[in-house]
């Protein structure tokens, strides 16, 4: 049956420090770099009939080492918008305001979790038609595809922050008995490095 596979992009110098990065347009590191060419491992010999990215470079690129050709680049896609928090880490943030959690308050001059939700509603409701012709692939980034993976299953936008998610990995949305379901979660793909298992995704 066809599937939903989310790819998040790989490493950059600010997701390996932990520090929020929506607007903020990096390329990857070598490392990031070396973790999207794995993943065209893991994605050998699978066909979609569309791939949409986020119009972040750190994205775009990760589909092009990936191997996947990119059919568009969706501003749906993009991170959730930190505003304030841009380039900011969560134990920074804690310093001045102890009790913030990003999946309940969002963020100052930035998005609220009911509009990054809206906004991922808009790509499911574009692609689930899709999967009656074949496997989709979105290529984005940790919260919005968190958000993203809550929303397929029902939960709101808060239950995203139960779902950890790494750089490079991939994820699979599906359906069980005519429900839709997360197939598998946060899966690593192979890296010729075994220190380049911890891949700092943990907002």
């Amino acid at each position: 049956m066809s599937e939903i596979l989310l790819v998040r992009h790989g490493e950059t110098t600010w997701s390996a420090s932990r520090r929020h990065t929506s607007y903020t347009d990096l390329e990857l590191t070598p490392d990031g770099e070396r973790q999207s060419r794995a993943l065209a491992v893991a994605l050998a010999g699978r066909r979609f009939v569309r791939v949409l990215s986020s119009p972040r470079q750190r994205a775009t690129r990760t589909a092009h080492l990936a191997g996947l050709t990119v059919d568009v680049a969706d501003p749906d896609l993009a991170e959730w918008n930190y505003g304030a928090y841009e380039g900011r880490t969560t134990a920074d943030i804690h310093d001045e305001n102890p009790a913030w959690n990003i999946w309940t308050d969002g963020c100052p001059d930035g998005e609220s979790p009911a509009e990054v939700g809206a906004r991922l509603d808009r790509v499911l409701a574009r692609v689930a038609p899709l999967l009656e012709q074949g496997s989709v692939a979105l290529v984005g980034h940790a919260h919005s595809l968190r958000v993203l993976g809550a929303r397929w299953i029902g939960l709101p936008p808060s239950a995203g922050g139960l779902l950890r998610l790494d750089t490079a990995t991939v994820s699979v949305l599906g359906h069980e008995h005519g429900r839709r379901v997360i197939l598998r979660w946060n899966q690593p793909v192979p890296q010729s490095d075994p220190t380049g298992s911890d891949r700092a995704a943990r907002h």
